[in-house]
């Protein structure tokens, strides 16, 4: 969760329970903060009616939280310490691009150095790409460091076609954050469930608005297939 919002609590209880119907198992829901407000930590959810009270509490990690282990996440070898790492250096860098270059370039170093095989390091970088966004000049003269960094070590990971198609997809996406957060989220959950997603589904999930998202990450926990979650009814 990216920002302060007062139906986050209730989502979270709508998941825990629409995932206990469906597979009948105790379900465990983590809830992972992401705003940059530090003392917004909605941790339940309370129903009561006619006497029936239905109580839901739920753990909290405040990626705020981590802001002073920032050399600690840098070296660890979990590929979420590298992520919460950006996430932070994104929030201290927002009106300070020259800053953000430094870290970026830094992560990006650091990414390549883990020894992870070629999809993963894709994946990351594209995850670095889109939340640490820079100016066009700094952002031209990553890619030439970029450029460097796999020469020297012989890693063609990220290919001229990938870099244009990361480039036409910032371009296509000028939409608010959240969204595009939502929808880059999502593509990652159908990509682990169902595997590579058709063009025609990048699409839409490029296209969509925050109310799709939304609607379709939640057929997303019961779907059995891929036509499932985007069929229209």
């Amino acid at each position: 969760q990216s920002q302060s919002d007062s139906g986050f609590a209730q989502r979270m209880f709508t998941y825990n329970y629409r995932l206990y119907d469906r597979y009948a198992r105790p379900i465990a829901s983590l809830a992972v903060l992401a705003d940059a407000a530090p003392d917004w930590r909605p941790s339940a959810f309370e129903l009561e009616q006619l006497g029936c009270t239905h109580r839901f509490c739920f753990p909290v990690v405040k990626l705020l939280d981590f802001d002073d282990r920032l050399g600690e996440l840098e070296t660890d070898p979990n590929p979420l310490a590298l992520v919460t790492a950006a996430h932070l250096y994104t929030v201290r860098t927002r009106h300070d691009p020259a800053a953000r270059f430094q870290f970026k370039r830094r992560l990006v170093g650091l990414l390549y150095g883990q020894g992870w095989d070629r999809q993963r390091i894709l994946d990351l970088f594209a995850i670095l790409d889109w939340m640490m966004r820079l100016p066009d000049a700094l952002e031209r003269r990553l890619w030439q460091e970029i450029r460097a960094i796999e020469e020297a070590g012989e890693m063609p990971y990220v290919t001229s076609i990938e870099r244009l198609a990361i480039e036409r997809g910032r371009q296509e996406g000028q939409r608010e954050g959240e969204v595009h957060g939502r929808a880059t989220l999502l593509a990652i959950q159908l990509v682990k469930r169902f595997g590579p997603l058709p063009e025609a589904i990048q699409t839409r999930l490029a296209q969509a608005t925050n109310e799709q998202l939304e609607r379709w990450g939640e057929r997303l926990l019961e779907a059995a297939t891929l036509d499932a979650v985007f069929e229209d009814h």
